[in-house]
């Protein structure tokens, strides 16, 4: 037997012992973390915010993260983000599964935006430990269990040690799930962390959620239910792509897409990767607006070597 098929074999075993769970259609596929439109002068453009709903939905996109990084959820006031929800539940309308991210650095806020995600529908909250301050486990897990007795939803654990200075561990992960936690979004960069985690938490109704595109198959072949990739507000279709191979155990067709999307993430970062997000849907003719000052938009020399580089891999139209 080779390498693929024995590869294929154990995802279908992992599929098969998972299916009550799969069968709920919940939080797996490919979930965005959604740009949150601006005008140029940083103001929330509501329309723009619209357009690239309609565009995500159409490519075959599964859920939505939205306020998080990409989404800039916490350079927004608390009204923009409740605003920037209330846009996403109406024009979602129960077709895709909302996780709204309620982090701060404030847990007034954070329990004020997790209330308010649950009044308007939203299927899920995430949250980033509250940041700036080294925080201890301890305060960490008080944190999260105060979150979770606040709602009702299921709340997810969104590991971002690179702009929180926090690492999740393994072992508080494990107390996290045991108290309540639905599951988890790993944007560590760490793929034996990762498989840590799946070692730890024993809930088999624990859900893992890889933060980025470019672990999405090595990460979902040791059981990520789906992916949180910041490549698919501008590139859905290659995503969906990805991740349907994956699920049907095309494992060859998987690695050469996987590598395709990785080449086409390091596109993106040439230049700084959000601004340059936007500039790419507006080369695929979508008006998402820009990002949000201080970020600056792309030069024209950025832009033209960006656009140049995806037209050579024909991801984008001359």
């Amino acid at each position: 037997m080779g390498i693929g098929s024995e590869i294929a074999g154990h995802r279908a075993r992992f599929i098969k012992e998972l299916e009550p769970m799969l069968d709920m259609e919940k939080f797996c596929g490919i979930i965005p973390p959604m740009l949150t439109p601006f005008t140029r002068d940083g103001k929330l453009y509501e329309n723009g915010l619209r357009n690239l709903l309609d565009f995500l939905v159409k490519n075959g996109i599964h859920g939505l993260f939205i306020c998080g990084t990409y989404g800039c959820g916490p350079a927004m006031t608390i009204d923009e983000r409740k605003r920037v929800a209330e846009i996403v539940m109406e024009n979602v309308k129960g077709r895709l599964d909302v996780i709204v991210h309620v982090g701060s650095s404030t847990i007034d806020f954070t329990l004020e935006l997790a209330k308010h995600a649950e009044d308007i529908g939203a299927d899920a909250i995430a949250s980033v430990p509250p940041f700036y301050y080294a925080y201890d486990e301890e305060s960490v897990f008080s944190f999260y269990k105060k979150l979770l007795s606040s709602v009702d939803i299921p709340v997810f654990v969104y590991n971002n040690p690179f702009r929180t200075g926090i690492r999740i561990s393994p072992d508080l992960l494990s107390k996290l799930a045991n108290e309540g936690v639905a599951g988890i979004k790993d944007s560590g960069f760490d793929l034996v962390k990762f498989y840590e985690y799946k070692l730890n938490v024993k809930r088999k109704d624990f859900i893992f959620l890889i933060g980025t595109e470019a672990l999405m198959l090595p990460a979902m072949l040791a059981g990520a239910r789906g992916c949180v990739s910041g490549s698919a507000n501008v590139f859905p279709k290659m995503n969906v792509d990805l991740y349907r191979m994956i699920m049907e155990n095309k494992i060859r067709e998987a690695v050469d897409k996987q590598l395709q999307i990785i080449e086409a993430r390091r596109i993106l970062h040439l230049a700084p990767t959000i601004p340059a997000c936007y500039e790419v849907l507006r080369m695929q003719g979508i008006d998402a607006g820009y990002p949000r000052p201080p970020f600056l938009p792309l030069s024209r020399d950025q832009v033209k070597m960006i656009k140049d580089k995806l037209v050579k891999l024909n991801l984008i139209q001359e």
